[in-house]
This record gives C-alpha cells, structure tokens and sequence, in this order.
C-alpha cells in the first residue's frame, strides 16, 4: 500500500494496527506512539521488501505502547514522552531514540493558506485554556497584521489517549505560559479545561478537518500529507520559523544525549535563531532481558537497517534522521544493555 494511501486510510479512522505481510512466527510486533506511524510505516514496507520479514506495529498512542511493553504483550514500545532513569531501572528496561521530527498547530479558518497563520505559545495557551475564544480576538489579529481573520468560535481539539505529542505540545505551552503550566502542565495525558478530544493523530487531524474555526496540533507528516493549515510558530529566538527538516535539525543541534538516562532528551522551546519550537524525538523501549532473543535479534536489526538505510524516506516524509554520532550511541547500548535469557548480547 502506497503511503498516501496508508495516511488518507488512517486519518479517516480505518484500523489503527499497521502490518505488511502475513503476521509469521518471526515477524515484530510493536506498539505506541503515532507521531512516528508514517515513517515506521515506510520503514517496514521497505524492510519487508529488502529482507522478507515484517512488522506489526498498532498506532495506538505512547501511553498505550508503554503499558503494552511493561506488560510484555509485544516485542517493543514507542513513545515520544521519554521515561525517566528510575522508571527504566524499575521495568528492566532500554530505551533509546529512533527518530527526530515535529509537531505542529493546524488550524481549519476560512481564507488562510498553509503556513500563513502566525501564532506564539503563549496565544496558543490562552486559547487552550478557554481565555481566547474568537479568531479575531485583538491577540491573534496582533500577530496578524493585513489577514482578514473571522469573528469565529475557536474550537479547540485536543488528543484524547495517552500521547506523547501530547506530550511535545503542553510541554512548550507550559515553558512558555505560567498559567498554563500551573493550570494544565505538561504530560502524556493532561486534564483539558475546553474542547474535544480525538485518538491518535489521525483522530485530532480528522477532527480540525471536520469542524470550521478548529485549532489542533498533530505530527507535521499527517499535516503536510492531508494539506492541513499549519501555522508559523514564534521560536525562543523570537523568530517566526516555518516547520521543515532544517529547522527540526536546528532545534536538536545542541542535545546532550550522553548526559540524560535512556537518551531522554525534550527538545522543545530549544534556543536558535531557525529551531522549530515544538521538535520531538520518539523513542523505542525494549525489555533489557530479551526472553525470546531471536524477536529481540530482529528489532534491533529492523532499526540498525533503518538507521542505515532508512535516511531517504525518512527525510521525504518530514523527518530527521539521527546523526551518525547518535546511531553508534544506540549501538553502543545495545551491545551494553540487550541480553538473552542466559546473559549473551542480542547485538
């Protein structure tokens, strides 16, 4: 199945699991985040072709990944909110990044083009918090000088699972607004004050589509594949910066990975004259003891190919690779913290 294809089906709320291939006793089985689904997706279409084994990964939102691997119910967990030391320790768990990207606020307002919307994350907070209600209201139209905004309601969307976009998003609102840091705060699943919820990104991406005047952030491939309003964003430097690879790359260029548990770097609000405000990085979890080596085996060898050959498709469809110095990092860790039943390395 060609990837728009895969994108329009999953928008409209087709299933959630992804699987190329017939599900054989060797084939993957993961499960979490949706940002990283489009390019997993690729991924596996293209691993599938190359070595004749598959995966099946169920795009079911980072909180629901971390609960199936805890519960060892699959073969990996994918989330975008990282899991702290102590966390890892507890499971007997790894965790390591997989690839980098963005999230972005999408808008459904009569008369923009893409892109042409200017928002900071503080409006973006008032308008999540229920304190902007109107699309004309004096705090947009300020940012805004010259483009007709209506006197429309502001629907808000939120996600309604466990997301680490979720995640992404109220993380930059609460560095960038001390209300709402204080009032909502930053987390996988948050206690929204307005708006509705929708699953996954396909769910909130459906939703800002369906519903005139809605405002909703999803993960910039399911926007720029489905034509989405996207907006600019202010960025720390004070610059209103479109969101594309450049800019991503630009947010990560100075993350300590080697000084944060489990890689666990937050990329968002990042300094930078070019930085996208809301870059992200979507991590994989596997148990340190691999109970069935031979799937553990696989995984591993599924990312190192990707992190090998998996640049091209990854940059087509709005990502960012990790740089090579991080690459060998994950290797490194694997050999370091994946081990079969008896102590032997998986890699």
């Amino acid at each position: 199945m060609r990837m728009k294809q895969l994108l329009t089906t999953f928008v409209v709320g087709a299933s959630a699991a992804l699987a190329f291939g017939t599900a054989a006793a060797a084939d993957m089985t993961g499960a979490g985040a949706t940002f990283p689904y489009p390019i997993y997706a690729k991924w596996a279409e293209q691993y599938k072709a190359a070595t004749g084994n598959g995966l099946n990964y169920q795009s079911v939102g980072s909180g629901a990944g971390v609960k199936q691997i805890k519960a060892k119910t699959v073969d990996f967990g994918a989330t975008d909110s990282p899991l702290k030391g102590e966390e890892l320790d507890a499971e007997g768990l790894t965790q390591f990044p997989a690839i980098m990207g963005g999230v972005v606020t999408v808008v459904n307002v009569d008369g923009l083009t893409p892109g042409q919307l200017k928002l900071t994350g503080p409006v973006i907070a008032d308008i999540y918090l229920g304190k902007i209600t109107q699309w004309n209201d004096a705090a947009i139209t300020a940012l805004n000088p010259g483009v007709k905004l209506p006197a429309a309601e502001i629907t808000v969307v939120h996600r309604a699972d466990g997301s680490g976009t979720s995640f992404l998003f109220t993380d930059y609102l609460s560095k960038t607004s001390p209300e709402f840091k204080t009032k909502i705060g930053a987390g996988t699943a948050v206690k929204w004050v307005t708006g509705v919820g929708g699953k996954g990104n396909e769910g909130v991406a459906a939703n800002v589509q369906r519903i005139k005047g809605a405002i909703g952030y999803v993960e910039w491939a399911f926007a720029k594949k489905n034509k989405l309003q996207h907006t600019q964003l202010k960025n720390k430097d004070g610059n209103f910066v479109q969101p594309d690879d450049d800019n991503f790359k630009a947010a990560a260029a100075n993350a300590e990975w080697t000084k944060t548990p489990g890689f666990g770097v937050v990329l968002t609000d990042q300094a930078g004259k070019a930085s996208w405000p809301i870059t992200g990085v979507s991590f994989i979890l596997m148990h340190k003891t691999q109970a069935d080596a031979a799937k553990g085996k696989e995984v591993v060898k599924f990312f190192d190919w990707a992190f090998k050959n998996g640049g091209a498709a990854a940059a087509e469809l709005d990502y960012v690779p990790l740089p090579p110095s991080v690459v060998k990092l994950v290797q490194d860790s694997w050999k370091a913290n994946l081990k079969d039943a008896s102590g032997k390395a998986v890699y």
